[in-house]
């Protein structure tokens, strides 16, 4: 193991086996099981049509389409490129509280994605009234729970976390920035173009 790998297995350690707690197991387990939480993203969503009404669809497609794009960075090049095993088959002593499957852990596809989620609202939400401020941190804490779960449950490294979130966040800005050039300088241009045709 190279200093860096050997940190990142000495801080999972700690995590996994150390800062635990049985009151906390069943929490951990709730948040990084995907049939488990996934009302939360349907909250997600009514409150996003709620709150958007009409204007509510480009939302909701942005943050799919951020959440595919950083779904497929980690899962469908970086996986099988960096190939690493994950800890609760390549270390000793792992308190594995969820069945798990072999495949590969850098970087982790829930950490990824739900960042990405959590960035793309946080850029829509994050400037209006209190509850929509509050929906957006509220995004991003959970985005931070079910990732530090990932760990806690014994199927990342922490650096597979980390390298996760910053797929997500960089899929959503990214994709946010280029949607918002595109919309600046073809659509509405091309909206001004046929004012005047419309007015004649």
């Amino acid at each position: 193991m190279s200093p860096i790998e050997q940190a990142d297995a000495w801080l999972f350690q700690l995590i996994n086996l150390r800062l635990v707690n049985p009151a906390a197991d069943d929490l951990m387990v709730f948040l990084t099981k995907g049939n488990l939480s996934n009302h939360i993203f349907l909250l997600a969503i009514l409150f996003i049509v709620i709150r958007k009404g009409k204007h509510a669809l480009p939302v909701l497609l942005l943050t799919i389409a951020a959440v595919g794009i950083a779904d497929y960075t980690a899962s469908g090049i970086l996986k099988p490129l960096v190939q690493r095993v994950r800890p609760c088959f390549a270390l000793e002593h792992v308190r594995l509280l969820v069945v798990q499957v072999r495949s590969f852990s850098f970087a982790s596809s829930h950490a990824a994605n739900s960042a990405a989620a959590a960035t793309m609202t946080w850029l829509f939400f994050h400037r209006g009234p209190f509850i929509e401020k509050l929906f957006a941190r509220f995004m991003f804490v959970y985005a931070l729970l079910l990732s530090y779960s990932r760990v806690y449950v014994g199927v990342h490294y922490p650096g597979d976390i980390l390298g996760g979130i910053a797929i997500g966040i960089c899929s959503s800005l990214l994709l946010y920035v280029l949607v918002s050039w595109g919309f600046k300088n073809y659509f509405q241009r091309a909206l001004i173009r046929t004012e005047p045709d419309a007015d004649a």
